[in-house]
């Protein structure tokens, strides 16, 4: 069993900058390749962020060149560095242990399977 804890949400300002962290437990987190997903109101929940076991990353069109995923396997963290902040990023953010990552021209679409889920952060960005 792993536990994913989910940290750094908050309230920020449009074009303003938030930083979540994701800390699992286990010894065999470098093995892990680990999502970020957000989901907003109504809307489905969306796979913004990969970065696999080897450190390859993925990202949705809607946050590419704003928001950087990284981990640190040291300290068993996933880490996502979200600038230039927009009202519609406003969302749960939750971390992710998938498997079978699937892709579209490049893009992350989802896993073929969620093995564990943090209990999300809220991020709010307001206009």
């Amino acid at each position: 069993q792993v536990q994913l804890v989910e940290s750094g949400g908050g309230l920020v300002q449009a074009g303003g900058s938030l930083r979540l962290s994701c800390t699992a437990s286990g010894r065999t987190f470098s093995s892990y390749t680990m999502g970020w997903y957000r989901q907003a109101p109504g809307k489905q929940r969306e796979l913004v962020a990969v970065i696999t076991s080897g450190g390859n990353t993925y990202y949705a069109d809607s946050v590419k060149g704003r928001f950087t995923v990284s981990r640190d396997n040291a300290k068993n963290t996933v880490s996502l560095q979200m600038n230039s902040l927009k009202p519609e990023d406003t969302a749960v953010y939750y971390c992710a242990v998938g498997s079978g990552l699937i892709l579209r021209n490049g893009t992350p679409r989802g896993f073929s399977r969620v093995d564990y889920w943090g209990q999300g952060t809220q991020v709010t960005v307001s206009s």
